[in-house]
């Protein structure tokens, strides 16, 4: 596993995150092999695991607890999420006020059993709800010694660009793949401000290989639901980029992570898995330079 600087928080990072959400963190998946999953990424060298309140129904983050229980976590940069919780009946509610978001950050740190969040963030907020009272309120997570670096998550360019110019936030998350090579000016921004970036979705959610057609298991048909109903543009997308999996030497997968961290602004790449198989191939990724000629390909499958 190689390693990169979060940015100018002081944190290096692995370039391979573990995201713990979704299918991970539901009660349906056996618990047993979610903390295997965590586990066998420790011993790989993965050191950022990414979580949030409300993932998986507000389960991600306690069963991540559970699996960091009676491991070494001092060099490991366990991310959370603020802002948006599970209201029950399947629903996620939102609430970026100062106390909420303070409240939130407790809770974290008893759901996970830490004394310290390596990395809090804000789960998709609007421009407007950036107030000054919260970044103040951030700021005093800090002080109090809870949080140490905080950050963004959003789809919006709009709002990335504004973390980008407050100093409150040392990192941004944004969605980053072969899908969306508009976010790369964003990016190196953020890259020139001294934060540090992190890339979800760098696999374009298995959009390339057509994953919503093969169903296996449980898991298999909850992300095919999700794909068909909320990317339904991104699953049509992705069949431009099927070549990405016939090639020689690099699974499709591992070129879609090449891809993204071939981009040096990039701090780690975070991906989630619910088969050993699948995680141990990603976590190959690392160190794996994309061949020139299917980086090209890949841009002209872009349009460029």
């Amino acid at each position: 596993m190689l390693y990169r600087p979060l940015g100018r928080t002081g944190l290096t990072v692995s370039e391979i995150g573990f995201g713990c959400a979704s299918w991970w963190g539901k009660p349906a998946f056996a618990e047993a092999e979610a903390l295997a999953l965590v586990h066998a990424a420790i011993d790989a060298g993965v050191t950022v695991f990414d979580t949030g309140a409300s993932y998986s129904a507000g389960e991600a983050e306690p069963r991540l607890g559970r699996a960091l229980k009676g491991r070494d976590v001092s060099e490991l940069v366990i991310a959370t999420k603020a802002g948006t919780y599970h209201a029950g009946g399947g629903r996620i509610a939102r609430d970026f006020s100062p106390a909420a978001v303070t409240a939130s950050a407790e809770r974290s740190l008893k759901n996970l059993g830490l004394e310290v969040l390596p990395l809090l963030q804000l789960h998709g907020p609007a421009r407007e709800e950036l107030t000054d009272e919260l970044l103040d309120a951030l700021e005093g997570l800090k002080a109090r010694g809870l949080v140490r670096a905080v950050g963004l998550n959003s789809f919006d360019p709009a709002v990335i660009e504004q973390a980008i110019s407050l100093p409150a936030f040392d990192v941004v998350m944004v969605d980053y793949n072969v899908l969306r090579p508009e976010r790369e000016p964003l990016i190196a921004r953020a890259a020139a401000a001294g934060k540090g970036v992190l890339a979800g979705m760098p696999l374009a959610m298995g959009h390339t290989g057509l994953q919503v057609a093969k169903l296996r298991d449980p898991q298999d048909i909850w992300y095919a639901a999700r794909g068909l109903l909320r990317h339904r543009r991104e699953v049509l997308q992705g069949t431009r980029f099927s070549f990405l999996h016939r090639q020689p030497g690099i699974t499709g997968s591992q070129a879609a992570l090449a891809y993204v961290l071939g981009n040096p602004a990039v701090s780690c790449a975070v991906f989630g898995a619910t088969r050993m198989a699948h995680l141990r191939e990603n976590l190959a990724a690392s160190g794996m330079a994309l061949p020139p000629e299917v980086f090209a390909r890949i841009r002209r499958a872009q349009g460029r």
